[in-house]
């Protein structure tokens, strides 16, 4: 196999490949070998019409497909092994020559990861994000927990108030016909939760219960409902029932009702110790990428527009993925916030491409700097993983194959380049 070359424009290399005669022999018997039994040959049964006779009849060409497919996969690997290229995306592969006792040559256009130029890297300088935890911090978390263990108390004295839980009847009407999906009965509606149309909760607050009463609102311009989009309403509502939240005391006894502690100051304690460890992993991760981001921005990269794009493919995979815990499809959610599916992409296409940097960046200087994993370190991951999946390391160590060390090695060489760049930063305090 002889194979070439040659740079198409910044990014994209064209592979020759040239594989001899006698290999492209053997791929085409491999190919009449795995279709001889389509062929319908007068005279033969089935499956037993020598190649020959197939070849004359049908012609040669009917074996031209499989035999390319059982070439082209292996002879191109070898090609970009040997130019020592890293492809990002799939080849676009064009045959230039194929036919029995003919050399068979295709050819592979390939974009592939670009030439990183790194600027500085060492001793960059970033402004240090911190986020110490405050007592208000704390008293909010606490509150968050009282409030999930409140209930929620009849009002009969009073008429309804902001965080009130008000049950109502409703009927909308645009130009006073009723529109589909506008009518509820004994709704459960929280106040000053923003569930219901701008402006529709706040007409609800002074209202008596028993009281009928008519909210006027406008729908939103980018409304789902292209009927309903910028329409005046009005909605005859009744208050049936008024409830508010009544918070437990914040005493031992509730803090035993709730959490493994015994008295307020040990469940403070726990809370302070969870939102400070919260603050440092935060406050790692944002100094991290502030370091990054700032190499990133000294090195000059051409970044293929396809490796933005994969990155923005696993973006909305990411997302399809949360929202479908919610019950909803991405169809749905585009529907229900009103974009397309190009609108989002665009909305991740910024940071991709930043991400993209960044990622090329760091594998840049995880090269200049020979960062290699060590025994310890791929021991270190193994256990972290095995933790992760609930496993024993040497039980995790028989499920691995070789292409899971190789990415483990890749992740381990990433996360020593970064901590590299970030130990070698300048951090002035805000």
């Amino acid at each position: 196999m002889s194979t070439k070359i040659e740079q198409i424009e910044k990014n994209v290399v064209k592979l020759t490949i040239e594989v001899d005669a006698a290999e492209f022999e053997e791929a085409m018997q491999k190919s009449f070998k795995k279709n001889v039994n389509k062929f319908a040959v007068q005279g033969f049964r089935k499956g037993k019409a020598p190649r020959h006779i197939v070849e004359r009849m049908y012609g040669e060409y009917v074996l031209y497909d499989d035999a390319a497919n059982f070439i082209i996969p292996d002879a191109y690997d070898n090609a970009v092994e040997e130019h020592k290229i890293y492809p990002v995306e799939r080849p676009e592969v064009d045959i230039e020559q194929i036919g029995s006792g003919q050399n068979f040559i295709f050819t592979a256009l390939v974009t592939v990861k670009p030439e990183v130029k790194l600027g500085k890297y060492k001793g960059v300088k970033v402004e240090k994000v911190e986020y110490p935890v405050t007592d208000k911090e704390i008293d909010e978390e606490i509150a968050k927990e009282m409030d999930k263990n409140a209930r929620l108390v009849a009002v009969t004295e009073r008429p309804v108030k902001e965080q009130d839980t008000a049950y109502i009847d409703f009927e909308g009407f645009v130009d006073e016909v009723a529109f589909e999906g506008g009518k509820g009965e004994n709704y459960p509606l929280v106040i000053g939760s923003g569930s219901f149309i701008p402006g529709f909760e706040e007409q609800l607050i002074g209202v008596e219960l028993g009281q009928d009463v008519e909210v006027k609102v406008t729908f939103p311009e980018d409304y789902q409902s292209d009927e309903l989009k910028g329409k005046e309403a009005v909605f005859k509502c009744k208050v049936n029932e008024i409830k508010c939240k009544e918070l437990p005391e914040f005493d031992d006894e509730f803090v035993m009702d709730i959490s493994e502690f015994n008295t307020v100051d040990e469940y403070k304690a726990d809370v302070k110790d969870k939102l400070e460890k919260a603050a440092e992993k935060k406050t790692k991760i944002e100094n991290e990428n502030n370091v990054i981001e700032e190499v990133a921005k000294n090195a000059e990269i051409d970044v293929p527009q396809v490796m933005v794009e994969k990155q923005v493919d696993a973006h909305i995979k990411d997302f399809e993925q949360k929202i479908m815990y919610q019950g909803i499809n991405l169809d749905q959610y585009l529907s229900m916030v009103g974009i397309t599916k190009e609108e989002m992409r665009k909305q991740f296409a910024e940071n991709s491409e930043k991400e993209v940097r960044a990622q090329l960046t760091i594998e840049a200087i995880s090269k200049v700097e020979n960062i290699e994993p060590t025994e310890e370190d791929m021991e270190a991951k193994i256990v972290e993983i095995a933790e992760s999946y609930k496993k024993e390391p040497e039980e995790l160590k028989k499920l691995f194959k070789d292409d899971d060390y190789e990415y483990m090695k890749d992740q381990i060489v990433y996360e020593k380049a970064i901590k590299f760049i970030v130990d070698n930063a300048v951090f002035s305090a805000k």
